[in-house]
């Protein structure tokens, strides 16, 4: 009763196609492969409910990719669950873009001649509809072969400790917009007392706005031989310490499955980022100290950029995984209670005021009067111009909101809650601020709570930030109006439909209170 049937599978999904690589508001055109960009499925499966994960190296999911996974996952597996499929970014900012086609004149060699909504190309970008098609099949695939796999094994959990994240947000005593020359345009947000990647070097630096997460949690596999077989490793940090390249690349994410690999060959990874919305991996206020620390523990250059800073969170992670491992499989369970309930969690939305419409429309329509750049070289112009269209295109967002809020006062997003034995996993669709996070594990029935944040939706893009009051109460880019499609209040909404759900799926405690 309750026999675990576990299978894995995984795809290299990069493309040597100059692709765009979204993350930033710039367009940027690969130019190779620094290192393989990957999806991973593994299906856990009790003969009563099952859950497959999918984890891929991209910034975000949007333009319908994961109803394309299920479509085709279906006719590869008919009957399968499809539902049941949770797709995972790891939010790398170095990944192919999976957006559909539209928004910039693309043409292979040979300026386009664009709308006023477009971006103005002059050398050959391949085609995001494409690549998600080739994604699409790639992942339903790993679906298919990870469930065709599927064999007796076990599973053992625990947490522990690694240092991969810091607070990204800023705090100062002063308000930043008040401050002379302080920008206040679509693309740098509206900054207040806070500020992301702000200067920690100011008289006026407060300190953070929130702390970091150092937890690890993790969940392993094993065969019926009690081999390892691969792990869930949940980190609750973005992917993106390579965030300004024109390579293709997994950022920490690479570096982290070499390491285990090394130890562990041939094991299946599961990438996810716990809730990091206001977290990244980029020290703020001890870079000279790092430096020196990266100069004597490496004692050569760097090959890239970011090399170390990628190296040094691979091996904390590979030491925490280690840690886990050798406790935790004392006690690998075979046969587990499995439930999986996906629903429609419903959102408040974050209110756009008319006083924030007038400025937004009085901001587009001087957008609307600058020109395209065409002087400079192909990079350099479509550098420019896609910020300008990104600006034009944030301020319709908000107009478009306007108008629409009274009709449409809720954001209906696909949750996750998951069951595994003692312990559960939790998903959303955000880049959702950490306190969400402890909010819901520290409530949660359960012994350790997953929490996976940009999970794919389907029928509609997901990402957006998600703040917490605080945050809002900051400002600054990730806590702005461009920023955020749910308030804050609409954030702990999703903090009680998760914990509601939680403890629906939870054993019943007994008469007495006990556990």
């Amino acid at each position: 009763m309750n026999q675990l049937l576990i299978g894995w599978a995984s795809r290299d999904v990069s493309t040597d196609k100059p692709v765009n690589i979204p993350g930033q508001f710039h367009m940027r055109i690969s130019e190779g492969i620094l290192d393989p960009v990957t999806v991973t499925a593994l299906v856990i499966d009790n003969g009563e409910d099952l859950v497959c994960f999918l984890s891929a190296d991209l910034v975000v999911i949007r333009s319908g990719l994961l109803d394309e996974v299920r479509a085709k996952t279906a006719k590869l597996l008919p009957g399968f669950p499809v539902l049941k499929i949770i797709m995972n970014a790891t939010h790398t900012h170095a990944a192919p873009s999976h957006y559909a086609d539209g928004g910039w004149g693309k043409t292979a060699g040979g300026i386009s001649t664009p709308s006023k909504n477009d971006v103005p190309v002059e050398m050959e970008i391949a085609s995001g509809d494409e690549y998600r098609d080739f994604l699409s099949t790639q992942s339903a695939e790993a679906i298919a072969e990870a469930y065709r796999s599927r064999v007796r094994g076990g599973v053992a959990w625990g947490y522990g400790y690694a240092v991969v994240a810091h607070s990204r947000r800023v705090t100062y005593s002063d308000d930043l917009s008040q401050r002379p020359g302080a920008i206040k345009n679509s693309t740098h947000g509206l900054n207040g007392h806070s500020a992301m990647y702000g200067n920690t070097n100011d008289p006026n630096f407060l300190g953070y706005e929130a702390g970091a997460d150092h937890f690890i949690n993790l969940l392993y596999t094993f065969d019926s031989e009690n081999r390892l077989t691969g792990a869930i490793v949940n980190v609750p940090c973005p992917s993106q310490c390579s965030e300004g390249i024109y390579k293709l690349s997994a950022s920490y994410w690479h570096e982290t499955r070499e390491a285990i690999r090394k130890k562990h060959p041939g094991v299946h990874i599961i990438a996810q980022a716990g809730a990091s919305g206001d977290l990244s991996p980029r020290i703020l206020h001890y870079k000279k100290a790092q430096e020196r620390r990266f100069s004597l523990k490496y004692g050569r250059e760097r090959l890239f950029a970011e090399e170390f800073e990628r190296r040094d969170i691979a091996e904390r992670i590979y030491e925490a995984f280690e840690e886990v491992l050798s406790w935790a499989k004392k006690d690998i369970r075979t046969e587990l209670p499995i439930k999986h309930v996906v629903t429609t969690a419903s959102l408040t939305k974050r209110l756009i005021t008319k006083e924030e419409y007038e400025a937004d429309k009085a901001m587009l329509a001087e957008l609307m009067t600058k020109p395209f750049k065409t002087d400079g070289t192909p990079n350099e112009n479509l550098r420019h111009n896609s910020v300008l269209v990104a600006s034009r295109n944030r301020c319709k967002r908000i107009i478009d909101r306007y108008e629409k809020l009274d009709a449409e006062p809720k954001l209906p997003m696909e949750l996750h809650t998951l069951r595994i034995g003692d312990i559960a996993f939790a998903t959303n669709r955000f880049e959702l601020y950490m306190d969400f996070m402890h909010r819901i594990q520290a409530r949660s029935p359960f012994e350790q709570t997953f929490v996976v944040q940009l999970c794919g939706v389907p029928g509609m893009d997901g990402g957006t930030y998600l703040p917490t009051e605080r945050g809002e109460w900051g400002r600054g880019y990730s806590a702005s109006k461009y920023c955020n499609i749910v308030s804050s209040k609409g954030g702990q909404e999703l903090v009680e439909q998760t914990l509601e759900l939680l403890n629906q799926i939870a054993d019943p405690k007994p008469a007495d209170g006990s556990r």
